[in-house]
């Protein structure tokens, strides 16, 4: 018996032992999970309740125990090796630890709400991998339903050719954003509260989430902004769900944004000292500092967190044209940035050096003045103090509103297009 053959029939007793005991842990199979899985919910959402991982460096199996059988899609992404399976909305009732632990082809994975009504399980893969099979199963004999993921080794030719492959099929299924409405003529401003769903961000020593921090402060500015009566205003995520950086950059210019606003709280590494106050940041490809070209890094990795392809780009225009229009946007973005910087000091603790610049992608909509804002450090304890703070919010969230009546004070005196022109 080959080696390959040996590993499968090893991982076919495993997985029909783990059915038999149901619940006990069989041989050489990890648990992720030992609740009991409820029947109902609130919000009647399925519950994952254990995750089993079974299988050596050839051949790999997930087996995910939920309280009804679901329908999932699964694809592959690249740089890193990535299998991505979209779910319904779920309720993973499951351990914290859970997807921590490697085994066989599985090196860790991650879960969490991707968007209303649907979410998202990320394996990070050891080498290059193939979904062999993936299927759901209807509860049976006191057992739970079940989704089943079966994954073999390729190498990495084959695994490039079967992500080209899915990733056209993604394409041509894709649907076409619907032009916004042109009856309101105010300008259209764009909140970008950073991460949310299975990214969660920067988090505190006391467990507050940046994810959390940014969207409270964001719902908090579009109310203002809407208050005000001169603006429209959307956002790029209302709730806890993901929104890729590609997504949000190309909702913005989907929209025909006159300016686009990305909200975030830094914290340093463990270690690497500690740093305060909030800081506002315009595209460059080159970064100002050190401190900007890594958190710039850091940002840009968010959707390979949530396993999202970072290699799309907009193609919609010649690249001459896009480097002219950027040309002209940089200029508008720091115009408001230096603003918001002025506006803020008063009411808000900035850091040291206020403006920076770096690569964030979510800024690269090259026809929209962009800023990202990161409100303070979450690994401060007076600048966490005050991000969780309603006083605060309120004055800095009015302090922001008040730069973006300078900024767009002369287009809307004089009627022009261009976006804070004087």
């Amino acid at each position: 018996m080959s080696v390959r053959a040996a590993g499968l029939a090893r991982l076919i007793v495993i997985i029909v032992l783990g059915g038999l005991v149901g619940g006990l842990l069989g041989a050489g199979l990890s648990r992720a999970a030992t609740k009991a899985v409820p029947n109902t919910v609130p919000g009647g959402f399925p519950v994952a309740s254990d995750v089993r991982v079974a299988g050596d460096d050839a051949q790999t199996r997930m087996v995910i125990d939920l309280s009804q059988k679901i329908d999932a899609r699964v694809f592959t992404l690249a740089n890193p090796y990535r299998v991505v399976i979209d779910l319904p909305q779920v309720t993973f009732n499951l351990s914290p630890q859970a997807g921590e632990g490697s085994r066989g082809l599985i090196k860790a994975f991650r879960f969490g709400l991707m968007m209303t009504g649907g979410s998202r399980i990320v394996i990070d893969l050891a080498r290059p991998a193939q979904v062999q099979r993936s299927y759901a199963l209807d509860p049976a004999n006191d057992q739970p339903a079940r989704l089943v993921i079966d994954l073999a080794a390729v190498d990495r030719d084959t695994f490039m050719r079967n992500v080209a492959i899915e990733n056209h099929q993604r394409d041509a299924a894709a649907p076409t954003a619907k032009p916004p409405a042109k009856s309101d003529s105010r300008p259209l401003i764009v909140l970008d509260p950073g991460h949310g769903g299975i990214d969660n961000g920067t988090k505190s020593t006391s467990g507050d989430l940046e994810k959390s921090i940014v969207l409270d402060f964001a719902l908090l500015l579009r109310d203002k902004i809407e208050k005000a009566g001169k603006y429209r205003v959307v956002m790029t995520r209302s709730d806890d769900t993901f929104v890729a950086l590609v997504d949000r950059v190309q909702f913005a210019r989907s929209q025909q944004a006159a300016l686009f606003m990305s909200i975030h709280a830094d914290a340093l590494p463990k270690g690497e000292g500690d740093a305060q106050g909030a800081t506002i940041y315009t595209l460059s490809e080159t970064a100002s500092d050190a401190e900007a070209a890594r958190l710039a890094e850091t940002e840009n990795r968010a959707d390979v967190i949530a396993g999202v392809d970072l290699t799309a780009e907009p193609d919609d225009v010649a690249d001459i044209l896009i480097d002219l229009a950027q040309r002209e946007t940089k200029t508008f973005s720091m115009q408001f940035a230096r603003g918001l910087v002025d506006s803020m000091r008063p009411v808000a603790r900035m850091h040291k050096n206020a403006l920076k610049s770096a690569g964030f992608r979510v800024l690269k909509a090259p026809d929209i003045p962009s800023v990202l804002v990161e409100l303070g450090y979450v690994s401060n304890k007076q600048d966490l103090k005050s991000l969780t703070s309603q006083d605060w919010r309120d004055h800095t969230s009015g302090a922001m509103l008040q730069a973006i009546d300078r900024f767009f004070a002369p287009r809307l005196a004089g009627g022009g297009r261009g976006a804070g022109q004087n």
